[in-house]
């Protein structure tokens, strides 16, 4: 780990550290008792025999500064549900992305789509934490853990029947990720340590996982129907996580209706 990416993480395990002195674990799981609407969102990927977008809600991230200025996160959800995305994808990290896990508690109020709680997750203790917010799916970036880390997180995450997305940015990685079955394989086109972007990221990884029996989902970069074309013209691949150019869009809900039409 280096640059950005390490700073991130450094700053995780500060306010993670406040976070677990004010909420106990047993107050966590008594929240996740009291709350009634899970969604499975492995199942809603996997059961649409369509393109799959899961688009982003976030205000802001390292690479672009301020990508919203009038943010509104309840409003970009109205706008992507209105549009046929598949699922949801919400950062709560608050430093770098002014991220908020209550985005997820207020949406899940208003519409039901499977969430993504996209954090770095640096510990099992964030899974009970995300899901008392509602959370239906968590993130594993192998770039920011060691083996040990990402096997606790994804075993903490079974035990609490979350859908998971192990995120792979080069070969090395996607080799290890396979021992994940029952994960999401999210293949980032976006460098976590350099920031730079490059759609051909997922092409060469694909060869590595194209045998994972969970679905494959390739991350950031794709800013127009061209590319997610393109990425499923070389690998088949149909499941796209998008953010920037949607949220940087003036009109998000055609580029969701021109991307959701790649496969026809």
């Amino acid at each position: 780990m280096s640059n950005v990416l390490e700073k991130i993480i450094k700053d995780k395990i500060l306010s993670l550290d406040l976070i677990k002195r004010q909420n106990s674990i047993d107050s966590l799981e008594n929240k996740i008792k009291e709350l009634k609407l899970f969604l499975n969102f492995k199942d809603a990927i996997k059961k649409n025999n369509g393109v799959s977008l899961i688009s982003e809600i976030k205000k802001a991230s390292p690479s672009a500064g301020i990508l919203v200025k009038n943010f509104n996160h309840i409003d970009l959800a109205k706008t992507y549900s209105e549009s046929g995305a598949t699922c949801l994808s919400v950062l709560t990290e608050e430093k770098y992305f002014l991220g908020k896990l209550e985005y997820i508690k207020d949406i899940k109020k208003n519409f039901k789509l499977p969430i993504l709680a996209k954090d770095f997750f640096i510990d099992p203790y964030q899974v009970a934490l995300s899901k008392s917010f509602g959370c239906d799916c968590i993130l594993i970036i192998l770039a920011a853990l060691n083996g040990k880390q990402a096997d606790e997180i994804y075993s903490e995450a079974l035990k609490h029947n979350l859908s998971i997305i192990v995120e792979v940015h080069d070969q090395k990685e996607a080799e290890l990720a396979l021992k994940y079955k029952e994960a999401i394989i999210g293949i980032n086109n976006r460098n976590l340590k350099t920031l730079d972007v490059s759609i051909d990221n997922t092409i060469s990884i694909f060869k590595i996982v194209k045998k994972h029996k969970s679905p494959l989902l390739s991350e950031s970069g794709i800013s127009s129907e061209k590319d997610a074309k393109y990425i499923f013209d070389k690998t088949g691949i149909k499941n796209f996580l998008i953010g920037e150019s949607l949220l940087k869009s003036n009109n998000p809900k055609q580029l969701i209706k021109e991307i959701l039409k790649i496969t026809q």
